[in-house]
């Protein structure tokens, strides 16, 4: 697939098909992704890949937690937001709300779904060494996206998610990752559900004059 038609049509998927990826298909996904560039060729990403039942077994115990713990999905932010970043947020609710089961609430289902990798057949695990500081976090924001526009060259859906690293000890403990090791983020892996009614949803982007500033000839 052409990167540039890759990067206009990938989507977040947050609805997949019982369908197992082969390890051949998540070598060859994560070998294109640690082609990543990052500081002095550090590739300070380690990954962690965990699948079939184990995946399952892991949701389960992420699942409890977040409603053990009432954590929820959010911005992240130490005050509150500007009205245009809300906006935005809005936005995805209102394109992502119309094609819910009618029984299910926005945030529980992105809570609970993000703490089941949306059903996914894979779930990756993105970690640090505690030992970088937190610049290092751009060449990992860097890696996730090769990974996520590879994924889209090779026919699968992939969604990004934040909300596990709330539950960094129970990750590390089921994956057996050392304690040195941060969870910076999740990702689902596999194949996209065409008939998911989630997965018609289309986020929108802000103009460039929004994010723009332009100085110089």
């Amino acid at each position: 697939m052409d990167i540039m038609k890759a990067i206009e049509t990938r989507r977040s998927t947050r609805a997949f098909l019982d369908k197992p990826l082969g390890k051949d298909t998540l070598e060859k996904l994560l070998s294109l992704a640690t082609r990543a560039p990052s500081a002095i060729n550090l590739q300070p990403w380690e990954i962690y890949v965990v699948s079939g039942e184990d995946r399952k077994r892991l949701s389960r115990i992420l699942v409890k937690r977040m409603r053990e713990r009432n954590i929820s999905c959010g911005p992240g932010a130490s005050r509150p937001l500007p009205d245009y970043f809300v906006e935005r947020q809005r936005g995805l609710l209102e394109c992502i709300v119309p094609n819910l089961p009618e029984d299910h609430d926005f945030q529980d289902f992105i809570n609970e779904g993000s703490c089941d990798f949306y059903g996914a057949p894979t779930g990756i695990i993105v970690t640090i060494d505690e030992v970088f500081s937190s610049a290092r976090l751009t060449d990992i924001g860097v890696f996730v996206g090769y990974l996520l526009l590879a994924a889209h060259s090779l026919g699968l859906g992939t969604c990004p998610i934040g909300l596990i690293t709330a539950f960094d000890d129970e990750i590390k403990e089921f994956l057996n990752i050392p304690e040195e090791k941060k969870v910076v983020i999740g990702i689902a892996v596999g194949h996209a559900d065409p008939d998911g009614p989630v997965n018609r949803s289309l986020s929108t982007r802000a103009p460039l004059s929004e994010l723009v500033r332009w100085r110089g000839n």
